[in-house]
């Protein structure tokens, strides 16, 4: 190894999972005493692979690995650049098919630790399940589809929703600024509403509360008051976010999603203490928040 620091590459400050993602690897860094620098990307993939090359390539940088969530591509290049570097590298919430390839070429770790996906779209298709039976129309926002992460979320909602939800999708980029803008933009279109909607499902929770605020800007108080009483779905749920606006009514649930970063930065640093090998992929599973068995039919679940 070339040093004792590890660099964490995380996506944006701007949204709640980013930032618990942060407090994961600062409490496992504290607890094992190890030295670690957090950087953001600023939702921005050139501005992260540029940030990470240069923290590579200067001198008596002092790097033992970097552990990354992609904003965009897998980072192959730079995860190359690293592991000729003799710099383990770890990719966090992204499928990524050269692992083998550069752990046998370089002798250092690289790995990937991810939650299973498509099961937060299975999660959300048995939540709406729950709380819609009748169905309806589902206003879904979906975040980038550059990642794999988005893509299989909708896979997996797409694979087991109920028959009766009909799916109308508009995009967010994982953050509430960018959710609200895109559902304000939406509801200038005649078909915003032209169905008998039932639900609102973001694939974050940062989204889902941004439709809400988009919602909650509505002139018309009627119309206004028929979405916000609608059942609203997210996914993170981290205790400080996601967990409280479910508390609070602003979420109907959430899908509790891991804290991939932490996991990663343990799993690290016990293989690096004993010597032992990460294994190349690491999948965590997502579960409902609350429980599925406590959910029930929301009274309000249509407007027209």
């Amino acid at each position: 190894m070339n040093g004792s620091r590890i660099l964490i590459s995380l996506t944006t400050k701007d949204n709640d999972y980013q930032r618990a993602q942060a407090a994961s690897v600062e409490m496992v860094a504290r607890q094992m005493g190890a030295q670690i620098e957090i950087i953001y990307a600023e939702n921005d993939s050139v501005n992260q692979s540029q940030q990470i090359l240069s923290a590579i390539q200067k001198k008596n940088h002092g790097l033992a690995a970097v552990i990354t969530e992609p904003v965009g591509t897998a980072m192959v290049q730079v995860a190359e650049t690293a592991a000729k570097a003799g710099i383990s590298w770890g990719v966090l919430n992204r499928t990524i098919d050269y692992a083998g390839r550069l752990r046998q070429a370089g002798g250092v770790a690289v790995f990937e630790v991810d939650a299973n996906q498509e099961a937060i779209g299975h999660i959300h298709a048995a939540q709406l399940a729950k709380f819609v039976p009748r169905g309806g129309a589902v206003l879904y926002i979906e975040g980038p589809t550059a990642g794999s992460a988005a893509k299989l979320r909708t896979q997996g909602l797409m694979a087991k929703k109920p028959a009766n939800i009909e799916l109308k999708m508009v995009k967010g980029n994982w953050t509430e600024d960018s959710a609200q803008r895109s559902v304000a933009s939406w509801l200038k279109l005649r078909t915003s509403r032209s169905a008998d909607f039932a639900a609102v499902v973001a694939q974050d929770d940062s989204m889902a509360i941004g439709a809400r605020k988009a919602f909650s800007a509505m002139s018309d108080s009627a119309e206004r008051a028929a979405w916000l009483a609608l059942p609203y779905l997210g996914c993170d749920g981290t205790p400080e976010a996601g967990q409280q606006f479910v508390r609070r009514g602003q979420l109907a649930a959430t899908v509790i999603y891991p804290l991939t970063a932490g996991i990663a930065l343990e799993m690290y640093l016990k293989a690096k203490s004993s010597g032992s090998s990460i294994p190349e992929r690491t999948l965590a599973a997502p579960v409902s928040y609350p429980v599925l068995e406590s959910l029930r039919p929301m009274a309000l679940a249509h407007h027209g």
